[in-house]
């Protein structure tokens, strides 16, 4: 991977026009004396492009550990290394044939760029890096496998998201362990207080969304959090940590309000600081549990006949024959809730 600053304006790529970028460049960012970048200030070009670097080398790291190879580039041979455009004058961000480039947001009055923004970066390298394990369709796909690609790349940010001790720790303070009340946990690329681009945590099913491509994608994304979570608490349940056990419930969510639920966490969970490392090594394996449920089932999957059954029905095979084989029945019955099975 390579990181490019264009020196003059550069409008997004679009076939036929494809990298290597052929004008004149800024010069790159420069580590330090110890080969690191943190001597980069804050709020320069050059942090924005070594944040992107490392964002997208991460998510990289993380979903190759799960598949436990290195995962090939989709272009390769044709390039060797994906060029990486931190900046754009552009409202949007995409990854295509060679390059991941970002754009900028204006929400908050002012140009944000995306390269600042962990969960945007991570969902453009996760569409790479499905094609990478996955391959690109040689003819076209239902049409569910577009919405898939959108679901899945937002979960591999919320799984990659979950990698920063940071992250889980102030997740977990906030909710005191209880993921199944709404906190930032469900909330995909928030790019203000009042602008959110994904939830994750509703109760919409395949017969409740339209067939656009992001509306369709949510059940699927659905139930990969449910997943997530239900994996989570049953680790707490066995653990002796909480009294609730998911499996004696078919959607807690509706069957209980967001007050009985905290009612019923509360007491159990507690918020002293011995009980937020356990809650957070039970997230941390419950996070890894899934991530390579999801990751392992792309192997098991062909791009042209790609649909929602065959992704569900892939990830339970990739449950039944890896760690998380004992939480398989978890996968079928969060599948079935929101009617993809």
């Amino acid at each position: 991977m390579y990181v490019i600053r264009p020196l003059v304006e550069k409008q997004p790529y679009q076939f036929p026009y494809l990298p290597p970028y052929a004008g004149v460049l800024r010069p790159p960012a420069e580590a330090g004396p110890d080969g690191h970048f943190d001597n980069i200030p804050i709020g320069t070009p050059e942090f924005e492009a070594a944040h992107a670097y490392a964002c997208v080398r991460r998510v990289l790291d993380i979903c190759e550990s799960y598949l436990g190879r290195e995962i090939p580039w989709f272009f390769e041979p044709t390039y060797d290394r994906l060029e990486i455009v931190p900046r754009l004058r552009w409202d949007n961000a995409q990854s295509g044939y060679g390059f991941l480039e970002m754009g900028e947001d204006e929400a908050r009055g002012e140009p944000q760029p995306f390269a600042l923004n962990f969960d945007a970066l991570a969902h453009e390298i996760g569409h790479l890096i499905i094609f990478g394990v996955m391959r690109v369709p040689r003819f076209d796909p239902p049409h569910e496998y577009f919405a898939y690609h959108e679901a899945v790349a937002d979960f591999i940010a919320l799984i990659s998201l979950l990698h920063f001790d940071r992250a889980l720790d102030l997740l977990l303070r906030r909710t005191r362990g209880n993921l199944l009340i709404a906190n930032e946990l469900d909330r995909f690329a928030e790019l203000s207080d009042e602008k959110q681009v994904r939830l994750f945590s509703h109760s919409l099913r395949m017969s409740d969304v339209s067939v656009e491509v992001h509306d369709l994608s949510k059940p699927f994304a659905g139930a990969l959090f449910d997943i997530l979570v239900e994996v989570y608490q049953v680790l707490l349940f066995e653990r002796g940590l909480s009294d609730l056990d998911p499996r004696d419930f078919r959607d807690l969510r509706s069957e209980l309000s967001e007050e009985e639920l905290e009612a019923q966490l509360s007491a159990s969970l507690g918020d002293n600081d011995s009980r937020h490392f356990v809650l957070k090594s039970a997230l941390e394996e419950a996070r890894d549990l899934v991530g390579e449920i999801l990751v392992r089932s792309w192997v098991e999957l062909e791009p042209e006949t790609l649909d929602y059954r065959r992704a569900a029905e892939a990830m339970i095979v990739a449950a039944e024959s890896g760690r998380g084989s004992r939480f398989a029945g978890s996968v079928i019955d969060n599948f079935a809730w929101r009617e993809i099975l």
